[in-house]
């Protein structure tokens, strides 16, 4: 295969048949296969079942994401903004091209961090992330990125807003909650714990005012944070539609 067919089949941009090709539908294949391994070698008693499987199977999947990336790599080319030695080394600084890098690197920083437990954790729970890599060969993902940029003002007025309540929730409840619940509520800090808990809905529980004036500030907070939490949703599913519609419409 010549490296003009090569990059047809690697670029999602540059396929202009329906759907994927079949080498990024077999990658695709695989990063699925890849992220379900790391996730069962979390578990571990299969760990323990087959010590070797896991460790094996992460080989295979790493020299095959590697022989990926060096064929992306070298079929790059044919886009015009990254040909030559320059070009080249943009691309490998470009965002997927990193997040490409990113999928390979715990493997072999595993190697220098096998007796830090914490480390290991961390490295395993970066080979999950893998899953991101299907970003590239999604629409979708690409008209969440416009449908966040054409809506920046409003979520960042929203979040604003969202901010607001829970440094005035968080102040009232100081003021009324300190004196009874000085571990829960003794300082404006301490007492954002709550309000987060409320204004989003989660509503843990473990946490909550007793004062009469405490129960009547959670109210308004508790109601309050209905509209807050719809008020971002509602903007992102308008954004979402409206840059399905144009990218369909296009």
């Amino acid at each position: 295969m010549n490296k003009a067919k090569l990059y047809h089949q690697l670029a999602p941009e540059a396929w202009h048949e329906k759907g994927l090709s079949k080498l990024n539908q077999l990658i695709c294949l695989l990063i699925l296969l890849a992220s379900l391994t790391a996730i069962l070698e979390i578990e571990p008693t299969l760990r323990a079942m087959a010590p070797g499987l896991f460790t094996a199977l992460e080989a295979v999947f790493v020299g095959m994401f590697t022989v990926e990336y060096l064929l992306r790599l070298y079929a790059i080319g044919e886009d015009p903004r990254y040909r030559g030695v320059i070009g080249r080394l943009r691309y490998i600084f470009s965002f997927w091209a990193l997040v490409d890098l990113l999928a390979i690197l715990p493997f072999f920083l595993g190697f220098m961090t096998h007796n830090n437990a914490f480390l290991l954790r961390l490295l395993r729970l970066a080979r999950i992330l893998r899953l991101a890599r299907l970003g590239r060969f999604s629409q979708a993902w690409s008209a969440l990125a416009s449908a966040l940029k054409s809506r920046t003002h409003e979520l960042l007025l929203s979040a604003g807003v969202a901010g607001l309540l829970l440094l005035f929730s968080s102040c009232c409840l100081y003021v009324v909650e300190a004196a009874a619940q000085p571990e829960a509520f003794g300082s404006v800090p301490r007492a954002l714990w709550w309000s987060i808990a409320t204004l989003t809905t989660v509503g843990y529980g473990d946490v909550t005012p007793i004062t009469a004036l405490g129960k009547f500030f959670a109210g308004i907070t508790a109601v309050a944070g209905i509209g807050i939490i719809a008020m971002p949703t509602g903007i992102l599913a308008a954004a979402f539609s409206d840059a399905l519609q144009n990218k369909h419409g296009s």
